[in-house]
């Protein structure tokens, strides 16, 4: 079956594909929420959800139909497009569902990926403790000396690198990608990549706790829109923040 399908006329061929991933404190789905409605971004596509936790929802700012678990966002005159993912995947489709994305990105003519997540802030070692923001270039990634990533060699965000080990022995590990407590599907979708990827990659991460993320959020987006060198001098909320973050307030008088 198809897994991306087009609900208004639009091409991904050159524009830089942001991909939140499923991850502690949903970080980068709430920066992908600020990018989206920063630069006004619209919906112009749903991939097929077979392999995500089933959601639904309404749409923001009341548009017609509903939100589904993956959406591509994006405008004509932007050189961005964000892929927004609401739910994770199932245990059981996690390796379909990273090669389906991976396969709907090599296809897709873009001119770089930017995949953004979070990481446990609790695993941090010393000198971590100095950003928190870091990196991971996967190995065979074409050069970023220039292109849309190549900003990423003049800002101070240091290579991401693991204090602990997914196993008891180290040479258990199977990939050049160090474990990423926390991150969701960071690592497999960054060990997944081929040997012929041409798409220049990488990975950003962010030490989070779970908790009220918006600053998090705003931090992760601002470091993006450096990354990808764009001026976005008023930054927006997303309407649903408003009633849909935290759910409702609670009423009062079932307390006494």
């Amino acid at each position: 079956m198809t897994f991306y399908h087009p609900t208004a006329r639009f091409s991904t061929k050159g524009k830089v594909l942001v991909v939140p991933v499923v991850s502690v404190a949903n970080v980068a789905q709430l920066a992908a929420d600020l990018l989206i409605a920063s630069l006004s971004l619209h919906r112009v596509g749903i991939f097929d959800p077979r392999s995500l936790v089933p959601v639904v929802g309404a749409r923001e700012d009341d548009l017609p139909g509903v939100t589904t678990p993956l959406e591509l966002f994006g405008r004509e005159n932007v050189n961005v497009a964000v892929i927004q993912q609401r739910s994770p995947a199932l245990k059981s489709s996690k390796q379909d569902f990273v090669e389906s994305l991976l396969e709907f990105i090599r296809t897709s003519g873009a001119s770089a990926v930017l995949i953004i997540g979070g990481v446990d802030m609790s695993n941090r070692t010393d000198p971590q403790m100095l950003t928190p923001t870091c990196q991971i270039v996967p190995p065979g990634t074409p050069d970023l000396t220039s292109g849309p990533l190549a900003a990423l060699n003049t800002l101070p965000i240091p290579v991401y690198t693991s204090p602990v080990s997914q196993f008891l022995h180290s040479d258990a590990e199977g990939t050049a990608i160090p474990f990423i407590p926390g991150g969701g599907l960071s690592r497999r979708i960054l060990s997944s990549l081929s040997d012929t990827w041409q798409i220049p990659t990488v990975c950003l991460l962010q030490y989070v706790m779970e908790g009220d993320n918006r600053a998090d959020a705003q931090l992760m987006a601002a470091v993006v829109s450096k990354v990808l060198q764009i001026e976005i001098p008023d930054w927006k909320q997303p309407s649903s923040w408003g009633h849909g973050l935290f759910g409702t307030p609670h009423d009062q008088t079932l307390y006494g």
